[in-house]
């Protein structure tokens, strides 16, 4: 098996359940590096209602790094305000100035700053901690990485501690974002409320008592419809954010083009919205099937040394969630944040339309999961708008 064909090759798991398992999960290959990137100081953002933007920042990383390596099938994870992408070493140069040219990207054209960093999978394991992987398939068109091992957190904390980072690009460089989007307005809660959730373990590593707790949370999860699913079956309403498409067109042309990109888009969502009130396909584009695809290749949670989740809940499953949650902190089993908003956030990484492996990264409107983690380490944000 070559590093290229490995997360290909690792096991499928198609119950959510299965991310405790740890049978589930292989080990990186030896000589594969972590790349990675978060915002720095996404509080003030997020306290101006700037979080999509945050959003698309953290999107953008695994756009870039992706389409830099020819959108192989390598195992990454969206953290909201961040991005985790694993990779051959071999790809490690084109990762480097993948990551270099998204930074400058987001310095320039959404006036954030990006913290990179390259982690080589080997010094997480000379700290006695591993990066294994496990392959959880959504739908039967995409799947999408769970990590377990202690290794990716302890990469991220030696990112935002300086280290492992990478020199910067020259001013103007464009990162290539072919297929990032942030196309759909908020989506509202059906339920209840939508919650952002970030569960770690107490003791830095995931033992028998975590793993419970973590299955008991997604049990609860089950009772409700679509397992508290924030997008409903039949995918997003049709309706669109001006500022995010705004968003999508700085992303994906050059300033020079951006209103002819803008046009594009447009043509493009009026085309979706006339097919799907017609039921008619267009060519190999059917706007119902790809409505639905949206909601079933949705990221709504996942796990990357702990549980994350974007869910609407209703106040009796929330209320159960959390007093497991207390419970198992007080004993010291578990650390975790928790954030209450109206509507979910999607972000979206499409190639193209017409392909049904299209990817969408859900978060809370309000803050979402960069609150949940404010919270979890004790710090406290003030609750965000959220951002049409």
């Amino acid at each position: 098996m070559t590093d290229e064909d490995f997360f290909a090759e690792v096991p499928l798991f198609s119950e959510f359940e299965g991310v405790t398992d740890a049978a589930n999960y292989r080990p990186l290959p030896d000589g594969w590096v972590l790349a990675l990137a978060d915002i720095v100081g996404s509080t003030p953002a997020i306290a101006a209602g700037r979080y999509k933007d945050v959003n698309m920042a953290g999107a953008s990383v695994i756009s870039a790094v992706l389409n830099s390596v020819g959108k192989g099938d390598y195992p990454f994870v969206f953290g909201g305000d961040g991005a985790l992408i694993a990779l051959p070493g071999s790809l490690e140069k084109t990762a480097r100035d993948a990551l270099a040219a998204v930074q400058i990207w987001v310095e320039e054209d959404l006036g954030l700053t990006l913290r990179i960093a390259i982690v080589p999978v080997a010094d997480t394991r000379a700290e006695g901690l591993d990066v294994r992987v496990a392959r959880y398939s959504v739908s039967p068109y995409v799947t999408y990485a769970m990590f377990w091992g202690g290794g990716t957190s302890w990469a991220e904390r030696q990112m935002k501690l300086g280290r492992y980072g990478i020199e910067r690009a020259a001013p103007g460089t464009r990162p290539d974002l072919t297929g990032l989007s942030c196309r759909w307005s908020p989506i509202e809660a059906r339920h209840g409320e939508i919650v952002s959730i970030i569960a770690v373990p107490g003791e830095g590593r995931p033992g028998q008592e975590f793993r419970d707790l973590v299955s008991g949370i997604v049990a609860i999860t089950t009772e409700q419809n679509r397992d508290s699913h924030p997008v409903p079956a039949d995918g997003p309403n049709l309706a669109f954010s001006l500022h995010g498409i705004n968003r999508e067109a700085k992303a994906t042309a050059p300033a020079g083009r951006r209103l002819r990109q803008k046009l594009i888009i447009f043509l493009q969502l009026a085309i979706t919205v006339v097919c799907y009130k017609v039921g008619i396909p267009l060519g190999r584009f059917d706007a119902r099937r790809y409505k639905r695809d949206v909601a079933g290749n949705s990221d709504f949670r996942k796990f990357d040394d702990g549980l994350k989740m974007t869910i609407d809940v209703d106040a009796e499953h929330l209320k159960r969630i959390e007093t497991l949650l207390e419970a198992a902190r007080a004993r010291g089993i578990v650390r975790y944040g928790l954030h209450r908003q109206a509507s979910a956030l999607m972000t979206c990484f499409v190639p193209t339309p017409i392909s049904r492996d299209h990817m969408h990264f859900i978060d809370g409107a309000a803050g979402g999961y960069a609150v949940a983690a404010s919270r979890m380490t004790g710090k406290m944000l003030a609750t965000a708008p959220h951002q049409t």
